[in-house]
């Protein structure tokens, strides 16, 4: 059965940042998980068979989401533990990931005693400035364990590139903010990370990831399911952001009106020396 655990918060003006983000990303928890967190499938199974998630194997996802990575995990024969801000994802984790041990919570302060875990994963969860994270992952890993985190890259096949310039544009004082998340993407900024917590750096690759909608509907749909989208929706308003966001991917869409987006992810994987 799976677990659940949350620890009761401050009260509303003094919420911690991560609470405010876990909300932000309930505004449409179901068409990300459903729609726009699969496409990540490839570098999920690379990341996993990379670090020799299976059968024996004690899993943590960092920002798990709605449990897409962790259902895989389970399905590989993983005993598996997430953690994420948002309590509406967490309740899909629970479906997806039915006997995984699930903490509403920051990833910041794993709530995990030391040397838990064989391998710590995240996936487009650490970004820039989360680097409390990456020290709790290693804390958290047993010696020998592996950790394991993807992101987008600085590679020229970004689609969505446009689309975060967009949600930056649309948004007094955000632009600034995304640009420090996504620093990581800078070769070497994750290595640096990483290692400065105590890792060994084994691999750094990149992986493909696509988006298929049928229509301009579909596609609004899916884009504006992130979180990061949300203060741009409130600032802007529905139309016209979705005028801006379909224009941002235009490049993405087909004579039939269909839309393949196609992202490459990142990933470093790292060791943590016995």
């Amino acid at each position: 059965m799976t677990t659940i655990e949350t620890t009761t918060g401050p009260s509303p003006d003094t919420r911690p940042d991560w609470q405010i983000a876990g909300e932000a990303w309930e505004h449409a928890a179901v068409d990300w998980a459903y729609r726009f967190e699969p496409h990540s499938r490839s570098s999920v199974e690379h990341v996993f068979a990379t670090t020799g998630v299976g059968q024996g194997v004690d899993l943590l996802d960092l920002a798990c989401g709605s449990g897409y990575a962790l259902g895989i995990a389970d399905g590989r024969g993983a005993t598996t533990s997430g953690i994420d801000a948002s309590a509406g994802l967490i309740e899909i984790a629970a479906r997806r990931a039915p006997r995984a041990d699930l903490r509403i919570g920051s990833m910041f302060e794993l709530p995990w005693s030391d040397g838990s875990f064989d391998v710590v994963t995240s996936f487009n969860g650490v970004w820039g400035g989360c680097q409390p994270a990456i020290d709790e992952a290693f804390r958290v890993l047993r010696p020998g364990g592996s950790i394991g985190l993807t992101f987008w890259g600085p590679g020229k096949a970004m689609d969505l590139r446009d689309f975060f310039i967009t949600l930056g544009t649309t948004t007094p004082g955000v632009a600034a903010e995304l640009m420090d998340l996504a620093s990581i993407g800078k070769p070497g900024v994750c290595e640096a990370m990483v290692e400065s917590s105590g890792f060994t750096v084994t691999e750094r690759d990149a992986t493909s990831a696509v988006l298929e909608c049928t229509d301009d509907d579909d596609a609004w749909q899916v884009l504006r399911s992130p979180g990061a989208v949300l203060p741009s929706l409130e600032h802007v308003g529905e139309d016209p952001l979705r005028s801006l966001v379909l224009e941002s991917v235009a490049h993405c869409r087909s004579e039939d009106g269909s839309y393949r987006i196609i992202n490459e992810v990142t990933h470093v994987i790292a060791h943590k020396s016995i």
